[in-house]
């Protein structure tokens, strides 16, 4: 810990910026919405372990200035606060207050992911529901991680770079390629992928022939029902970067809507 935690108050809900020590010796900078109003004398207040339901998210690369208060996921940060999720957001390593050094194949990051999980969990020790969001890279690390034997995971994956997929990974392609389909075949996965039409690194042709192939995987000696949830969603006139008006309108109503 790098001194005490700064708590907020943001529209009657709690935010508490910190950072976070792993196992590993990496700490990760974060910050934590809680989406409960402020207690009242009528409204006690929820310990942290009696708290339910949690989203990670995940921000852009860091190699190009990602980092855990990237305007669209405030954006979507809103939509999960109302459907009654903390949110916690928090820089991968080398951005801001986090240590390390950021990895040129994601593999660091997709471990300081698992810790991550694994110290969330310890704080929520109710917790029955987790959703983990990846923004563009943030996507490809979010997607390798694995649902949770007890605790009914979701991922979302807004904006996959399918296109710069190659140079992101440092040509580690096969590796992402697996743990998607890893994940969409798990029969306990939740699965939504958003996506616009207009991305600036992903033709929508390669965007839709990708989710169509995602959704004829059959896992191996398995039948289409013993796979778990997948929906793709399309929005008409969204860039990468989701400066588009309606369809940031589309988006919030795509998210409020789906999350368990």
């Amino acid at each position: 810990m790098s001194g005490p935690p700064r708590r907020a108050r943001t529209d009657a809900r709690k935010t508490l910026h910190d950072v976070v020590q792993l196992p590993s010796g990496t700490s990760l900078e974060y910050v934590l919405i809680e989406a409960a109003a402020l207690p009242t004398s009528q409204q006690p207040a929820e310990a942290p372990g009696e708290r339910t339901k949690l989203v990670i998210c995940l921000h852009p690369w860091s190699w190009l200035g990602g980092r855990m208060d990237d305007p669209v996921l405030q954006i979507v940060t809103e939509p999960l606060l109302e459907r009654g999720y903390d949110v916690l957001r928090y820089n991968s390593r080398g951005v801001g207050k986090s240590k390390g050094w950021s990895s040129l194949t994601g593999g660091q990051e997709a471990e300081d992911l698992q810790e991550l999980v694994k110290w969330a969990r310890s704080k929520y020790a109710s917790l029955s529901q987790l959703v983990l969001l990846g923004y563009s890279h943030g996507s490809l690390i979010a997607s390798t991680h694995p649902v949770l034997a007890d605790v009914a995971t979701a991922h979302i994956l807004l904006s996959y770079p399918l296109g710069p997929r190659h140079w992101l990974t440092a040509f580690h392609t096969h590796r992402y390629e697996k743990a998607l389909q890893d994940l969409v075949n798990d029969p306990r996965s939740n699965v939504l992928i958003i996506y616009g039409d207009n991305d600036n690194f992903t033709t929508v042709e390669s965007y839709d022939a990708w989710a169509r192939g995602l959704q004829d995987l059959r896992p191996a000696g398995g039948e289409r029902a013993a796979r778990g949830k997948l929906e793709s969603v399309k929005i008409e006139n969204a860039s990468h970067f989701w400066g588009e008006r309606d369809a940031i309108r589309r988006l919030v109503e795509v998210l409020h809507d789906w999350v368990p």
